[in-house]
């Protein structure tokens, strides 16, 4: 009895002191997370997740606790796949009441894309935008303009860097029609050729399975064409499909790759460290190369101090991108409104009338800036070009501006 009283005043005396020393308990804000563990990017989820973890960690631990808040993260596998992200959204959004969602790709935007406004919930994307989500007062927000815009600023480097601009580039891109945002890479690109045909000219869109067995067949057609570049931005699979094609066929044609399927990732694949070596890995965010840039240093730090184990490569980079948008986002909602007051409408209204700088991200992204009319960075995108040799990842050319791409 005699300690049962002794608990119940020490406990009485500490909870005192709390309120006597103005020590409150932290406001907990919570998070979404879209991954694929089972689906199409299995390979390479891993390396995103621990980006996202990572960056978390630190701005709980280094910005949080200075303004009394926590941001608590919940991840859940839509396996990239339209139909599961729609069923889980209603549990999610019951269950969480996020404040912010940070999804995945295409099957996201796709899925959600009209929810989002009816739940005044807003989402980032770490990969490159989608035509289809280029429309006004939109929910769903990309930290890099569309992967036609990346494709366009690296067509015209190479132009320039490869070709002494004395022509346009003969370009021909492989997709699929399985999804939204493969097919809208193909439209885009044709859009932007089509404006601009003195700069490329679009060979053909190869149209074929998410994971291919064999394109031996349509690359041969591609070569004999006299295709100067492959863009691929949809998956490994078809990066390692057409690489493949392409040695069986003794053909030295240069794939650009974006950073969800980089060179890293897709040489893992074919189980070659130097598989893509001479080709091209390019988006509108800090590249995973050789180069000691801000970048680099801020993943050293998470290394050291924030349990960061995924490896220096871009899907590590787009899960640090995403995640540090988020958090600035929403540090800057809890300053201007109040812990809380951290809720989905009001983090997308911060979010359009907030524009980060490269410093504020870390170096990890040029700057953000989004508005009504594009959910996506327009004035502060750059994209950054890197190349393969021997096994390693180097910057081949920084900062490359992004040309104007007639909307599609």
């Amino acid at each position: 009895m005699q300690r049962q009283t002794f608990l119940k005043f020490s406990m009485t005396l500490a909870a005192g002191v709390l309120l006597s020393t103005g020590v409150r308990a932290q406001t907990v804000i919570n998070v979404a997370a879209f991954a694929d563990f089972a689906g199409p990017y299995a390979n390479v989820m891993n390396d995103m997740q621990g980006g996202r973890l990572a960056v978390l960690d630190w701005w709980n631990k280094e910005v949080g606790t200075k303004l009394n808040v926590r941001i608590n993260v919940k991840t859940y596998d839509t396996r990239y796949d339209v139909a599961q992200t729609a069923s889980l959204w209603p549990g999610i959004k019951a269950e969480l009441k996020p404040a912010l969602v940070l999804g995945l790709g295409g099957p996201d935007a796709a899925a959600l894309q009209q929810r989002l406004p009816e739940d005044k919930v807003a989402m980032l994307m770490g990969t490159a935008a989608y035509g289809f989500g280029w429309k006004p007062n939109q929910w769903a927000y990309n930290i890099r303009p569309t992967y036609p815009h990346e494709a366009a600023g690296f067509l015209e480097w190479f132009r320039a860097a490869k070709l002494e601009g004395k022509r346009a580039v003969k370009v021909a891109i492989i997709t699929s029609e399985a999804t939204p945002a493969y097919v809208d890479m193909a439209k885009g690109l044709q859009s932007y050729t089509k404006a601009h045909p003195d700069k490329a000219t679009l060979v053909e869109a190869v149209y074929t399975e998410v994971q291919p067995t064999d394109l031996t067949l349509q690359v041969r057609r591609l070569a004999n064409a006299g295709t100067d570049v492959i863009v691929i931005q949809t998956n490994t699979a078809q990066a390692v499909a057409t690489k493949r094609a392409l040695q069986a066929l003794g053909k030295n044609i240069p794939i650009m790759l974006s950073l969800h399927n980089g060179m890293a990732a897709s040489s893992r694949a074919i189980g070659d460290p130097n598989g893509f070596a001479g080709d091209y890995e390019v988006g509108a965010i800090a590249d995973a190369s050789e180069d000691d840039t801000p970048a680099r240093k801020f993943y050293r730090l998470m290394q050291e101090k924030h349990g960061l184990k995924s490896g220096w490569n871009a899907m590590t980079m787009i899960g640090l991108g995403q995640t540090m948008v988020a958090v600035r986002m929403i540090e800057a909602t809890v300053k201007a409104k109040g812990a809380d007051k951290v809720t989905g409408e009001n983090v997308r209204a911060i979010l359009l009338a907030t524009t980060l700088s490269s410093g504020d991200l870390q170096g990890i992204l040029p700057g953000i800036d989004f508005g009504d009319e594009t959910p996506f960075p327009t004035g502060t995108a750059k994209v950054n070009i890197a190349t393969m040799k021997d096994g390693k990842v180097y910057r081949a050319a920084g900062d490359v501006p992004v040309p104007v791409v007639p909307k599609w």
